[in-house]
C-alpha cells in the first residue's frame, strides 16, 4: 500500500512544478516582474535623492537606499499575486476542473499552487538582491539566510492571499480590480515609500495594523541594521502568523466552493 501522505505530496509537487515551468516559459512576465519595480526604484529613488531623509542611520540618507526594501517587496507582491492568476486561467481552460474531480484532496491543490507561487516570488526577490551592493549593503552569510527566510514568509503569505482572492473569481478583469483597490494600497502603506514615524496619525495606525509593514521593516532592519521601526523578532513573529492565517484562508476558500466549468 502507498503511504497515506503520498495522496497530498505527489499532487502538490506536480502542481508546484507546473507553476514554475509555466512562469519561466513566459519570458515577458519574468522580465516585467523585475523590470517594473527596478524602474520605479531608480526613477523615484533618484528623483527624491537626498531631499528625502528619514534619519541619519544607514539606509536613511538617500531615497534610493530607503526605497530599496520597498522595491524588493514590490517584486514579491507582483509575482505572488499575478502568479495566482493561473487559478482563473486553469478554470477557464478546464484544467482545474479535471484536478478537482481527481481523487486528490483540496489541501494538495492549495499547497501545490501556493508553494509554486511562493517559489517564483521568492526567487524573483532574491534576484533583486544583486543590486544590494549599489546601495551599500554587504551582507554576511547569517544575514543572507535571514533575508531569504523573510522573503519566503512574505512570498508565502501574499501568494496564499492571492489564491484566496482568485479562487472564487471567473474573470481576470475582476481580479485586477481587486488588486488595484486593495493590494496596491497594502504595499503603499507598508513603509515602502515613506517611514511610519513621519506619517500622520490615521496613516500611522493603518500602517501598524498592516502585516506587510512588518515584512518591509524586517528587510530594512536586515539590510540596514538599526534603521527599522520594530524589532526583528516582533516582525518575524507577525510574518509567521500572517503566513499561517493566509494559508488557512486559502484552504477555507478552496473548500467552500466547487469550481464550475467555464461557460
Amino acid at each position: 500500500m502507498a503511504p497515506a501522505h503520498a495522496g497530498v505530496l505527489l499532487p502538490a509537487f506536480s502542481l508546484w512544478w507546473r507553476e514554475v515551468i509555466r512562469f519561466y516559459r513566459q519570458k515577458s512576465r519574468v522580465v516585467g516582474v523585475i523590470a517594473s519595480p527596478l524602474v520605479f526604484w531608480l526613477v523615484i529613488g533618484s528623483g527624491f535623492g537626498t531631499s528625502f531623509r528619514s534619519g541619519e542611520a544607514p539606509g536613511q540618507q538617500h531615497y534610493l537606499d530607503y526605497f530599496y526594501p520597498g522595491a524588493l517587496i514590490m517584486i514579491v507582491l507582483f509575482t505572488s499575486i499575478f502568479t495566482m492568476m493561473s487559478v482563473i486561467e486553469d478554470r477557464k481552460e478546464g484544467f482545474l476542473l479535471s484536478v478537482l474531480v481527481a481523487p486528490v484532496p483540496r489541501s494538495a491543490v492549495v499547497l501545490g499552487k501556493v508553494m509554486g507561487g511562493t517559489t517564483l516570488s521568492a526567487i524573483q526577490g532574491m534576484i533583486f538582491l544583486i543590486f544590494a551592493p549599489l546601495v551599500g549593503v554587504h551582507l554576511s552569510l547569517g544575514y543572507v539566510l535571514l533575508v531569504i527566510v523573510t522573503i519566503f514568509l512574505v512570498s508565502f503569505a501574499l501568494t496564499a492571499l492571492g489564491f484566496a482572492i482568485a479562487w472564487p473569481m471567473d474573470s481576470t478583469q475582476a481580479f485586477h480590480a481587486i488588486i488595484n483597490l486593495f493590494l496596491i494600497p497594502l504595499w503603499l502603506l507598508s513603509g515602502a515609500l515613506f517611514p511610519l514615524t513621519g506619517a500622520s496619525g490615521w496613516l500611522k495606525w493603518l500602517m501598524r495594523i498592516n502585516p506587510l509593514t512588518y515584512g518591509t521593516e524586517a528587510l530594512r532592519g536586515l539590510l540596514y541594521p538599526g534603521s527599522q521601526a520594530f524589532s526583528l523578532g516582533v516582525s518575524m513573529l507577525i510574518l509567521v502568523v500572517f503566513s499561517l492565517v493566509m494559508f488557512l484562508l486559502a484552504f477555507v476558500m478552496a473548500n467552500r466552493r466547487t469550481t464550475k466549468p467555464a461557460a
